[in-house]
């Protein structure tokens, strides 16, 4: 690893601590470090202005007690923003690729790492694919889990739609469409029905007004909203999971229908908590949050990795 302090059209740094840039199959990304401990991973969202500022609430507590890297994801932050096809498979990549770094850093030590919302979908697919890499993993208002839905098409396949991606892409007007679906009013919308609440972090939404601005912001996200990162075959993935899981999520907002869970439920590698939030719990109850992630840390140390039957 290695610091880089290139700025992206005046976008300042989304969290404290150093900035650093690991090469990888899916573009340059971008990690904050902080802290000294035990390697934790976290992994913002997806969905338009996305960044490391989502877990900034995560960064700044377990700071004191791990070596933290919070990733910006490709096409997001100062990770690269390259027009490209955006798809479950290259955000799983860049995980893998952040891990290794990682794990070089820290001397091949098992990794903790938590994602939220969709990018649940990258990391359990990374948990899936790379068990010996993890320690275990925490899935924050994971997608995947409502009602009625069918996740299981072929292996790797997504949801993309090349017909809405198109018409939003069209020959020249992207850009313009994705500026007028992040204008400051409509992230307070989005972020409000985030929330479940018209009481929103400020902080985040001023930062997501910032994080829109750079050039080539709109490649990701178009991607996103036609579809094609969302795992076609997420059920498989879940299941798939050896390593001890944590998933949370609130009852409030636009993310709240997890009856689909029990897909999971039975197996002894997973754990659940409901927070009475919206989907991001960290940011409105973080002692809360962070108490039940370190009674969930503190009883995965006491598992042993090998130790879990792939159906629990």
């Amino acid at each position: 690893m290695a610091q880089t302090l290139v700025e992206q059209d005046g976008l300042p740094p989304a969290l404290a601590g150093e900035r650093v840039r690991v090469a990888s199959s899916a573009g340059e990304l971008n990690m904050y470090v902080a802290g000294d401990g035990p390697p934790l991973l976290l992994i913002h969202s997806i969905n338009a202005a996305a960044s490391a500022a989502e877990v900034r609430p995560l960064h700044d507590y377990y700071r004191r007690t791990h070596r933290v890297f919070s990733l910006d994801l490709p096409g997001y932050g100062f990770s690269d923003r390259g027009d490209r096809p955006y798809t479950p498979r290259l955000m799983t990549d860049a995980i893998v690729d952040a891990t290794a770094a990682i794990r070089a850093a820290c001397g091949a030590e098992r990794i903790d790492a938590l994602a939220l919302s969709l990018s649940s979908e990258y990391l359990a697919r990374a948990a899936a694919e790379h068990r010996s890499a993890w320690r275990s993993i925490a899935l924050v208002s994971p997608t995947g889990f409502k009602s009625g839905a069918k996740r299981r098409r072929p292996a790797s396949s997504n949801l993309g739609i090349s017909f809405l991606y198109r018409l939003l892409r069209g020959p020249g007007w992207g850009r313009w469409v994705f500026d007028q679906l992040t204008r400051p009013k409509v992230i307070r919308y989005f972020l409000q029905r985030t929330w479940g609440s018209k009481r929103i972090d400020e902080e985040l939404w001023r930062y997501d007004v910032l994080t829109v601005k750079p050039a080539g912001a709109e490649f990701a996200p178009l991607r996103f909203l036609s579809g094609y990162l969302f795992s076609g075959d997420i059920h498989d993935v879940y299941e798939a999971i050896a390593v001890p899981v944590w998933m949370s999520h609130g009852v409030r907002g636009d993310f709240t229908d997890y009856r689909g869970t029990r897909i999971v439920e039975g197996r002894a590698n997973w754990r659940f908590t409901t927070f009475s939030t919206g989907a991001l719990p960290h940011f409105e109850v973080p002692d809360e949050f962070c108490a039940e992630y370190d009674r969930f840390l503190a009883a995965a140390g006491e598992v042993k990795a090998d130790g879990l039957a792939a159906g629990g």
